[in-house]
């Protein structure tokens, strides 16, 4: 068994010869340990220091054949893959397999070990083994969302090792493994998801930092096929999955195909009346006529996507149809393909792409880091779902294979107002859709503190909005005419709710009891009936009857409860009355 004496022990025996931090020798170690590598030859395999690019370790096995790479993690905490994932992803894969030039020999002198020993049995290796060794569970870092995301952008870069073995089959397996012998989920990537295009007439397009954006028209037979093969992962860039036929967008787009398919017009006009989709890429290339795209990713044409899929299924029997499939095979949308391009820079065109369609702003950033730590966050720790991507909720077919114990998730926009509420940012969240187009204000709502925050605590503060309607009225109930004013003041009332909860005495007793799921107990909904009557309200009447707000109420002006000052003074008067201190979520 591998402990932490002994980390300690070759710590101390060669860090002034090998230099690093002493957890560099957990993965020494383990290349002794579990792959019986010399600690001569080990040495030279594993990096000290933490100046990388996302690579830990490698081992060749000459007997099985397999190049094994390594990123060690002595934690028990899966999340500490994201950043060394990342790295792998946006140099690491590419430095090591196809252009060694870039890389900093400064940076990390395995490299150079590494390059030697492909190259030396480039004939002889059948197998590359990505591990991601640490002390944690594998099957908890298998379900997490952001490592399945960053992941999958690992299996991507399949293509970068094909390249390095000129095209030879060669597996590709990205594993999380434990210390102790457990083994996550292994697939394997023999090949890259590589789909052929008959596209036509590509206009290509530099960008700024390597990226490169191929114009032309695509078949949406293509399109359906890709999707098909691919499942949700096709959409997994997009920011939302199908609407359904109700929309009238879908609609329209399900009457142009019948008119192609039924009524026999042609199918030429449809890519002029479409906006166009755009694809990601990890890589396009030409080979003899046909066009090649490597794990592609919808960014924008979900709908287009959706629709035709279901307008194909629903006259899967229809005879005029099938007489007229070759006119379906025709129609044709504009496409833009974007490949060599990172993962923020994805996100921005998926942002810009879907600007000009009828898209609220909060779903443009479903797929931010952050919101999909915050998916895991909520899955892992209540088996509640966020809602990041609009409609994702309704599109899953088994919450319990998800883990998933609510029936009613999360979502992005009302998860946005309590984050604002809670740090007493009112008068933010009076334009949503500036919170999620500013940078600056996204990041007050979305930032990395929220993971640390107590999840139960998040709850409690979100499902108050459920009742929010209610306990106004309540308020209402004790002077009508006194406080008829309290419809505007609807996050101020929020706002301080939260705060009555958090800074009670029997906080941990109203978590365990209430902040375990979305259900709005006739409990907890008493005792914020409470706070708003007997806290809040007393609050609120103080501030309008104040020397500074008394000319404004007479006017009928009360636009100052809309405000962060209001929020502030009111907790001014909570800390002399009860000692209420502001408790954010974090």
């Amino acid at each position: 068994m591998l402990t932490e004496r002994m980390i300690d022990q070759a710590y101390s025996d060669l860090k002034e010869t090998c230099g690093g931090v002493r957890n560099d020798y957990f993965g020494l170690l383990v290349l002794e340990r579990d792959y019986k590598v010399p600690r001569e030859q080990a040495l030279n395999q594993v990096a000290f220091g933490g100046n990388d690019y996302g690579l830990d370790g490698f081992h060749f096995d000459p007997d099985k054949k397999n190049l094994y790479l390594f990123q060690f993690k002595n934690s028990k905490s899966h999340a500490q893959f994201k950043g060394s994932m990342q790295r792998l992803i946006d140099e690491g894969m590419e430095v090591i397999f196809l252009n060694p030039q870039k890389a900093d020999p400064a940076k990390n002198q395995i490299l150079l070990q590494l390059r030697s020993c492909m190259l030396e049995n480039r004939e002889a290796i059948k197998q590359v083994c990505l591990r991601f060794i640490f002390g944690g569970d594998p099957s908890e870092a298998d379900k997490s969302p952001v490592l399945d995301h960053l992941r999958e952008d690992l299996e991507n870069k399949k293509f970068l090792i094909d390249k390095f073995f000129e095209g030879r089959q060669v597996s590709f397996l990205v594993e999380f493994r434990s210390v102790t012998g457990k083994i996550g989920t292994v697939e394997d990537h023999t090949r890259a998801r590589v789909y052929q295009l008959p596209l036509t007439d590509l206009i290509e397009r530099p960008g700024l930092a390597g990226e490169q954006m191929y114009v032309g028209f695509i078949r949406l037979t293509d399109l359906n096929f890709m999707h098909r093969d691919m499942g949700p992962r096709f959409f997994e860039r997009n920011i939302r999955f199908g609407l359904g036929m109700n929309r009238s967008v879908n609609r329209a787009l399900s009457r142009a195909l019948k008119q192609i398919a039924v009524d026999g017009k042609s199918p030429l006009v449809f890519a002029f009346n479409h906006n166009g989709i755009t694809l990601a890429a990890e890589h396009l290339e030409k080979i003899d006529s046909n066009y090649h795209i490597t794990s592609p990713r919808l960014l924008n044409g979900a709908q287009t996507v959706t629709t035709f899929d279901e307008f194909i299924k629903s006259n899967a029997e229809n005879p005029i149809v099938k007489e007229r499939k070759q006119a379906l095979d025709e129609v044709r949308v504009l496409c833009k393909i974007i490949t060599k391009a990172t993962s923020d820079f994805i996100t921005g065109v998926t942002i810009n792409n879907n600007r000009q369609n009828p898209v609220e702003p909060w779903n443009l950033r479903a797929n931010d880091l952050i919101q999909l730590q915050l998916q895991e966050k909520f899955k892992d720790d209540l088996g509640i779902f966020y809602e990041r991507q609009e409609n994702a909720f309704e599109a899953l077919d088994d919450l319990d294979e998800e883990g998933i114990t609510e029936i009613k998730p999360i979502q992005i926009r009302p998860l946005a107002q309590t984050f604002l509420i809670t740090d007493g940012e009112v008068d933010k969240t009076q334009s949503m859709a500036q919170v999620f187009e500013d940078d600056r204000i996204y990041a007050l709502a979305f930032n990395e503190a929220r993971i640390r925050a107590d999840t139960r605590h998040i709850v409690l503060c979100y499902k108050i909005h459920y009742r929010l309607r209610r306990l106004m009225n309540d308020i209402v109930e004790k002077g009508p005419n006194r406080y008829s004013y309290i419809s505007r003041a609807r996050g101020l009332l929020w706002a301080l709710l939260c705060q009555g909860v958090l800074n009670d005495a029997a906080l941990p007793e109203i978590a365990d009891r209430y902040g375990a799921g979305l259900s709005v107990e006739a409990d907890f909904v008493n005792k914020l009936s409470y706070l708003a009557t007997a806290r809040c309200r007393m609050l609120m009447s103080w501030l309008t009857d104040s020397k500074e707000y008394r000319d404004r109420v007479a006017e009928g002006n009360f636009s100052f409860l809309r405000t962060n000052t209001a929020f502030e003074k009111c907790m001014e008067r909570a800390y002399t009355q009860w000692r209420w201190v502001q408790k954010k979520l974090r």
